[in-house]
């Protein structure tokens, strides 16, 4: 077994996390997983590090010592220490206590200003994910087991077995939280953990490892998936022309990025009516949720916002005049570069464009720039927290946009790839209505 420090490095390294200006937040219960990562972290980086601690107040002054301990330990080796406390109202479940950690996280990212948070799952707790999943009932994707990187989620652990972790703790003279709720087999996790594993092992004493290698397994046939899928991008034509689990994995994978249920039914009919709607050339919808709607044509399938009022996309492909509810986009031709260069927030921009082809939108799931004066991209996520902006006016910021990447955030800045060196070809201009609230 490799050092877990050197595991930690490798996956920092291979994931380019030190170059991340967003501080390390790390998932901190106090267990013997949490501690070990906690520790292995702070050795490791000069980087600025946040332990977030969520108290689930199910356990009374056992939980109040619990957090009281990860404070310590914090104070102890230099690194912040947050935490909140969970209300008697959270129903006492495993699916009540993990949606309540996970938007805790999430809390914690935008209120840190972070793009980064490590969790501390480690191989065993991947191996119990799987054989929980397999008695649910899953699929390819299921079985892919627990991600070792997803959105702002890492989980450097992955590899490492829970007795490896332990035995680190007790090597470095650790004093990790035992939580007494763990013992309880009426919560399935601990079921599977405290019987079902050690029965597993009886047949197969490397167990853990053969069922990984499984979830390894199962994640290249994701990722041979996800490429088919993708080949089809905003395509009716591939779509249509694609196999049928090809297509019944197309709509499976937006139903699932938009938090929409699904059952082979669903699909079923989702997938007649984008063939029955391939040959309008002036295009049908169909609704998906009540604020979701499916337009098809016979050019391209793409997921609605109907009933949100900042789901706007005008096509911008010449220079001229360009009208939304909430103001005009300008673009004129020019060819003197101005002696002094209007401020972002003037909503003015001069720019080198090769070609007009943009669209004129709101920020989507996904969305990449080349900020001004950067070498490379960076998630508009996190463009947007490093500007400062707040959360609830995210939502009402227009850009232009080509796919999935911004040229012009207006009123915040461009992209590198049309900044003014030697040569001007256009000047933006974004004029607000004065009613809209933009």
């Amino acid at each position: 077994m490799s050092n877990i420090s050197d595991i930690v490095k490798s996956f920092i390294d291979r994931y380019k996390l030190e170059k991340d200006k967003s501080p390390y937040i790390v998932a901190f219960s106090g267990g013997y997983d949490s501690m070990c990562l906690l520790d292995v972290l702070s050795k490791l980086t000069d980087k600025k590090i946040i332990a977030i601690h969520l108290n689930h107040n199910w356990r009374g002054n056992e939980s109040n010592r619990e957090e009281d301990n990860c404070r310590k330990f914090c104070e102890q080796i230099g690194v912040d220490f947050y935490s909140e406390k969970l209300t008697s109202e959270i129903p006492k479940t495993e699916t009540a206590a993990r949606d309540a950690r996970y938007l805790f996280f999430e809390k914690c990212a935008e209120e840190f200003l972070s793009d980064i948070v490590f969790t501390a799952h480690n191989a065993d707790d991947n191996a119990e994910t799987l054989i929980y999943r397999i008695a649910k009932g899953t699929g390819v994707d299921g079985l892919s087991g627990i991600a070792e990187h997803r959105d702002i989620y890492y989980r450097p652990l992955l590899s490492v077995r829970r007795t490896d972790i332990e035995k680190y703790c007790i090597d470095n003279s650790l004093c990790p939280n035992n939580d007494s709720s763990n013992t309880n087999i009426k919560y399935k996790r601990n079921l599977i953990r405290q019987k079902i594993m050690p029965l597993l092992k009886e047949i197969n004493e490397n167990a853990v490892s053969s069922i990984n290698s499984l979830s390894e397994t199962a994640k290249e046939d994701s990722l041979i998936w996800d490429e088919l899928v993708s080949d089809i991008g905003d395509s009716t034509e591939r779509f249509v022309s694609s196999p049928v689990p090809v297509q019944s994995r197309y709509i499976k994978r937006f139903l699932v990025t938009n938090g929409l249920d699904y059952d082979k039914e669903r699909l079923s009919d989702i997938r007649a009516s984008i063939l029955n709607y391939s040959t309008s050339k002036s295009g049908k919808t169909l609704s998906l949720s009540t604020n979701l709607m499916l337009y098809v044509n016979s050019q391209k399938i793409e997921v609605l916002f109907p009933k949100s009022d900042f789901q706007i996309s005008v096509k911008v492909d010449a220079e001229g005049e360009y009208e939304t509810v909430y103001g005009t986009l300008k673009i004129e031709k020019v060819s003197k570069i101005p002696k002094i260069f209007p401020k972002d927030a003037d909503n003015i921009a001069y720019v080198n464009l090769n070609k007009i082809d943009f669209d004129l939108r709101v920020r989507r799931d996904g969305d990449i720039i080349f900020p001004l004066g950067n070498c490379g991209s960076q998630k508009l996520k996190k463009y947007l927290n490093e500007k400062k902006i707040p959360q609830h006016e995210k939502s009402s910021l227009l850009f232009l946009a080509r796919n999935n990447e911004i040229f012009w955030a207006i009123g915040l800045g461009i992209s590198d790839k049309i900044k003014v060196t030697n040569k001007v070809t256009h000047r933006l201009q974004f004029i607000k209505n004065k009613e809209a609230k933009l």
